[in-house]
């Protein structure tokens, strides 16, 4: 069976995998940003993975999209009581990912085999892996001063203006020989950019020392997915992030960021209007409902970037 790699992070990117696993089960590789990883309470947090694995298992909390379905809050009102933080939020359930996960690194075990243990035991098929087991950490930069993304993200609730980002540890990072082996697979048809946040989801992964070079020598279509509707975000802060970079808050921007990665890219039929501009910069576009409300709608989005991506191999 041919195999795909998706990149993602995020709520988006966990949705679009979750689609794309439904259909190709084993035969899917997703490498996830851990740039927003950070230590809480002496825990190993992995947002972004933890998200697209609860996702895949069929127990992400429907209503936020993160966190684990049916959560209880007990360890963190206790803390609380005890005046520790409660801005960021470690349910009962998912307390246990991080206490494991935590025990695991201070024996000197690697992000890669600790995510593949997880998601053997949660029955997921599809291979998760964090783009490298280095550390790698998002700092948005801002008129007052760096913040680290967490802070950024849900100390401060993305309230701040961006100026820029940096990725620290990425130019000492390396892929994994895992992340290695699937984009070298001779079964890799495609590769697939979920639509995810381009900046702080996407960018962390791409900017990997590397991990371009082997996106692209395989010279297999590479679709990436808008995250943009209709000059909006469906969730989360790219278009904020969008307009405070001077960036047009469309999916003609989110073509030209990716100009020269994506062969193709899918946009939602609210942008169709939008096509000729994006076809003009050399990038072939597909248009389908792109907004992802229920579980037949990631399996349908899925498909779309599947036979798109096969339609790109054949020109």
């Amino acid at each position: 069976m041919p195999m795909i790699v998706a990149l993602a992070g995020g709520v988006g990117g966990a949705k679009l995998a979750d689609g794309l696993a439904a259909l190709l089960g084993r035969d899917l590789a997703v490498v996830v940003n851990t740039a927003d990883d950070f230590d809480h309470m002496g825990l190993r947090v992995s947002p972004d993975v933890d998200t697209v694995m609860y996702t895949l298992a069929g127990i992400a909390n429907p209503e936020t999209g993160w966190g684990i379905a049916g959560e209880s809050w007990n360890f963190l009102d206790q803390a609380a009581r005890f005046g520790g933080p409660a801005w960021f939020r470690l349910g009962d359930r998912d307390l246990a990912t991080h206490v494991l996960r935590t025990e695991r690194l201070r024996r000197g075990e690697r992000p890669t085999v600790i995510a593949a243990d997880m998601c053997r035991a949660l029955g997921i098929e599809a291979a998760i892996l964090p783009m490298s087991d280095a550390p790698v950490r998002t700092i948005v930069q801002t008129a007052g001063g760096p913040l680290a993304f967490q802070d950024y993200f849900v100390g401060r609730h993305c309230e701040v203006a961006v100026t820029g980002f940096v990725f620290e540890g990425a130019e000492r990072a390396t892929p994994s020989g895992e992340v290695c082996g699937v984009l070298a697979s001779q079964a890799l048809a495609a590769i697939i950019v979920c639509p995810s946040n381009p900046f702080v989801s996407v960018d962390p992964i791409l900017a990997v020392p590397g991990m371009r070079d082997l996106l692209r020598a395989r010279r297999v279509p590479v679709v990436a997915v808008s995250p943009i509707i209709g000059g909006a975000a469906v969730k989360g802060p790219a278009a904020k992030m969008m307009g405070e970079l001077g960036l047009e808050v469309s999916t003609r921007s989110i073509a030209a960021h990716y100009r020269g990665l994506a062969h193709g890219l899918v946009i939602d039929m609210a942008d169709a209007a939008l096509a000729p501009a994006i076809e003009g910069m050399g990038m072939a576009v597909r248009i389908v409902p792109t907004l992802m409300r229920s579980v037949a709608d990631r399996r349908a989005l899925a498909q779309a970037c599947l036979d798109f991506a096969a339609a790109l191999g054949r020109r």
